[in-house]
């Protein structure tokens, strides 16, 4: 089984060929094509984790569509005070399929 470990929006994840992942939001149009790096590449029982290796490594991966994800409240209370702050946020993400892990 071969897969990697490709840093993706300031996060790592474990990816395989097929799999589909949601990151923070990358430029690009629905359909385009990106280019993850990669940190950690397993090819059964080969392990490469070498940076001039790892450089030669393309991790490509297609643009499915741009959403958002699950509204969180933040909420500040000061007790006695009569201070109270509340806030939504959504953050915006990008669902990519992994269409290639070449070495």
């Amino acid at each position: 089984m071969v897969y990697a470990i490709v840093r993706a929006g300031g996060r790592q994840e474990k990816v395989s060929v097929g799999d589909f992942v949601t990151l923070n939001r990358v430029a690009g149009e629905a359909g385009s094509t990106i280019e993850l790096p990669a940190l950690l590449l397993v090819d059964g029982e080969k392990v490469t984790s070498a940076a001039d290796e790892l450089a030669k490594v393309k991790v490509t991966a297609e643009v499915l569509e741009d959403l958002r994800g699950p509204k969180i409240v933040i909420q500040k209370y000061k007790n006695k005070t009569g201070y109270k702050k509340r806030q939504g946020h959504r953050q915006e993400l990008t669902k990519v399929k992994i269409t290639g892990i070449d070495a």
